[in-house]
């Protein structure tokens, strides 16, 4: 009940149209009810007693009955539909925004196969709950009481008969409904587990092919498909037995109500057309009943995703846990490493251990060292994608905990190896993160960062469609638009992770002139594989095993003849052999 409270609380904003729908929900249940009404004088009146003014007023009444009961349920059925599909809007659109909020731990742990599953699988489930509710449950309840009170006016003692199994159906009703809700949990894991199988297999594609994995990668998809197809088996089974169950049941109230009736009417207590018109009442009256049982079965299956949905909306934002208050305006004099350490969760080995480290304004420092060293960790804590488990960082002596998270970060600009792009034009890709850009603004960046020339030869400039993350550019062309981005953002604090990996030899060459223009006059943290491309940095910082072993100039390191050396040693011996 508590997650269905929550659901109906995004009901709220709708409550008129809902309650509209109510009442034409409401003239839909008396109109059923009219139905078994209308037997009574048309078996009394015309059969019975031949009354041609009756005769005329049945076919018109039914007619009329089932226009207005028409008018009715299109009111109920678009109202109903329109609160519905306007609450899972709202809930998805929720669970969107709030995934944007959560903090990189959460997504880290959670594929993102997972979270694609929740915002479209599981929020299609509440749909069909909300929408269940909305018309089922409510429209054959109504329907229920209007017929169950129409039988009371005809014979209480007869309606006493045809309701004395009603109680039999709670027990079907509660125990399917749980073994439901069960089977749903597990089948909407399954789908999420299509998902991430489908995206992985999808999105390397070239590798499959390229170890000819094709056979392998179908033999694991079907094993997950399978697994789906035996939950969702065992789910209809369950859904299967409910109407026979509660029609077994409802055929036992029937035939007590034949029994009694009929001994009435042999009698003459009771006559012909109020059988007739009570025994329609009655038997209309089940089958609500087993449509709300049916209902059920989707509501359970409905709150086992809702439950999942909360989950993700439950989760701290990042809003939610900052603790920043001051303003930033970017770096003045200096970023400091202060005995900074690091855990990731669940992970019992320090990613950083002791870091300490001075960066002045405007400086360039390059992480060097093997991977694992732990070089992208340190780079992650600045922007506060995670918080140290341990010391400090300071930017021009204040901590970045006491910082407003949003400000720190609009003054931080990032171009890393996996370049993101939107399936969207060229300018709005450039544009990304600057509100208001003009078209000359971002045409300055696009100079900047050498990617002008090559937009100009496409087929409509900077409108240009480059399709999804950028598949329509080369490597080095979206290298370049990626830079002209964190050009227009004009950050005073710049993170390059391997911007220059990757690239052959031409491409490579006009990225680092890009990047040259883009660190003019900002203090930069630069990732490097290559050393070649960071001996002009101020300061290198060698990294090993989560710890600084070395910190000097290109120059300085080498004379030193420690781990730097080595490192420089046999990069220079790889590229002499591969020439």
């Amino acid at each position: 009940m508590k997650t269905y409270r929550r659901l109906l609380a995004f009901l709220l904003p709708y409550r008129w149209r809902l309650a509209a729908a109510l009442i034409c929900s409401g003239l839909v249940s008396a109109l059923n009810g009219a139905y078994a009404w209308l037997v009574k004088p048309a078996i009394d009146e015309v059969f019975i007693s031949k009354s041609e003014t009756w005769i005329v007023l049945i076919p018109l009444l039914l007619i009329l009955v089932t226009a207005l009961k028409g008018v009715a349920s299109y009111g109920q059925a678009y109202l109903m539909t329109f609160v519905g599909v306007r609450v899972v809007t709202d809930i998805r659109d929720r669970l969107f925004a709030h995934l944007m909020r959560l903090p990189m731990g959460f997504h880290v742990k959670h594929p993102s196969s997972h979270m694609l599953s929740r915002v479209i699988n599981d929020v299609n489930w509440i749909q069909s709950s909300v929408a269940s509710v909305l018309k089922d449950v409510v429209q054959h309840s109504l329907t229920f009481l209007v017929l169950l009170g129409y039988a009371f006016y005809l014979n209480w003692s007869m309606t006493l008969i045809a309701i004395v199994a009603l109680p039999a159906t709670i027990y079907p009703i509660v125990r399917f409904g749980a073994r439901m809700r069960a089977l749903a949990a597990k089948g909407q894991e399954r789908t999420a587990d299509m998902s991430l199988a489908l995206q992985e297999t999808l999105t390397g594609i070239r590798i499959v092919k390229g170890f000819t994995q094709e056979d392998r990668e179908t033999a694991r998809f079907k094993q997950i498909n399978e697994a789906y197809f035996r939950t969702w088996m065992k789910s209809t089974q369950v859904s299967s037995w409910t109407t026979p169950v509660l029609e077994i049941i409802g055929a036992t109230g029937i035939a007590g109500i034949i029994w009694y009736g009929g001994m009435q009417v042999v009698r003459g207590t009771m006559t012909p057309g109020v059988f007739f018109s009570f025994f329609t009442a009655a038997f209309l009256m089940y089958n609500p009943l087993k449509r709300v049982a049916g209902a059920n079965n989707t509501i359970q299956q409905a709150l086992a995703a809702a439950e999942r949905v909360f989950q993700v909306l439950d989760q701290p934002t990042e809003a939610a846990t900052d603790t920043g208050t001051k303003p930033f305006h970017g770096v003045v004099r200096s970023v400091e490493f202060q005995d900074v350490s690091f855990n990731y969760e669940g992970v019992e080995a320090e990613a950083l251990r002791n870091i300490s480290l001075t960066v002045k304004a405007g400086e360039s420092v390059a992480l060097v060292g093997n991977s694992g060293a732990g070089k992208t960790t340190l780079v992650n804590l600045i922007p506060r994608f995670y918080e140290p488990s341990a010391g400090r960082i300071l930017i021009d002596g204040v901590d970045t905990r006491e910082i407003k998270l949003a400000e720190l970060r609009a003054h931080i600009g990032i171009v890393s190896q996996d370049t993101l792009l939107f399936d969207a034009t060229v300018k709005e890709n450039i544009a990304y993160g600057t509100e208001g850009a003009t078209d000359e603004a971002v045409r300055a960046a696009a100079e900047a960062a050498y990617a002008h020339e090559f937009i100009q030869r496409m087929p409509n400039g900077y409108e240009t469609f480059i399709g999804e993350n950028g598949v329509k550019l080369s490597g080095g062309e979206r290298q370049r638009i990626s830079i002209a981005r964190a050009i227009l953002k004009n950050p005073s604090l710049l993170i390059l992770d391997e911007a220059t990996s990757a690239l052959d030899s031409e491409s490579e060459r006009k990225v680092q002139l890009a990047l040259a223009n883009l660190m003019k006059h900002r203090t930069t943290f630069v990732i490097a594989h290559r050393l070649s491309t960071v001996q002009n940095a101020d300061q290198i910082v060698v990294m090993d095993r989560g710890s600084i072993a070395e910190i000097g100039t290109h120059e300085e390191l080498v004379r030193r003849g420690g781990l730097y050396q080595r490192l420089h040693a046999m990069q220079f011996s790889s590229e002499e052999l591969a020439r």
